[in-house]
């Protein structure tokens, strides 16, 4: 909470609220189920910059920003409370770290199980009244074809970041 109160912290935090609603816009299809999102990026960058509070402040916003920008069904809490979770636990794994593919895999493995299957297995079943089990199993196979491609897309991000970084773009951090 207190690192809040630093000016760069706050603006940074800010910039990717917006990066990520905007990056929330765009993703390309693969198949009828499977599709490349990047939002989960900027949330996972405040994370990794600012530990988990701020990385599941910027998602929780992230989430609010995108949905009152461009709704798509009826606000529900709990994928907001999902964002947040993707957030902390990139915060978790990323923050003080220096990145490496296997903590960049570590991080999305452990979204991928906690936020995608479990956290929205359970807001899916309870909003269209389909069995816990019945909605995870058709998820896992999806999960399981993205991983290794989100796990790439945070570890490319992440390498830019430490670039950034080192140029002294982005202060206030850890990494």
């Amino acid at each position: 909470m207190s690192k809040l109160k630093d000016i760069r912290v706050l603006t940074t935090a800010a910039m990717l609220v917006a990066i990520s609603i905007v990056l929330g816009f765009f993703k390309i299809p693969i198949t009828q189920l499977i599709e490349i999102r990047f939002s989960f990026l900027a949330n996972a960058m405040a994370g990794a910059l600012f530990g988990p509070f701020v990385g599941g402040l910027v998602g929780a916003l992230s989430d609010l920003g995108g949905y009152l920008i461009k709704p798509t069904g009826p606000y529900f809490p709990g994928f907001t409370l999902t964002a947040a979770v993707g957030g902390v636990i990139a915060g978790l794994t990323l923050y003080g770290h220096k990145p490496s593919l296997t903590r960049c895999f570590f991080c999305e493995f452990l979204r991928m199980i906690i936020a995608n299957i479990l956290l929205n297995g359970i807001f899916l079943s309870m909003l269209y009244g389909r069995g816990f089990v019945a909605v995870v199993t058709s998820r896992i196979l999806k999960q399981l074809v993205m991983l290794p491609v989100q796990t790439l897309m945070l570890f490319a991000a992440m390498q830019l970041l430490v670039r950034f970084k080192s140029a002294s773009l982005v202060g206030g951090s850890r990494i």
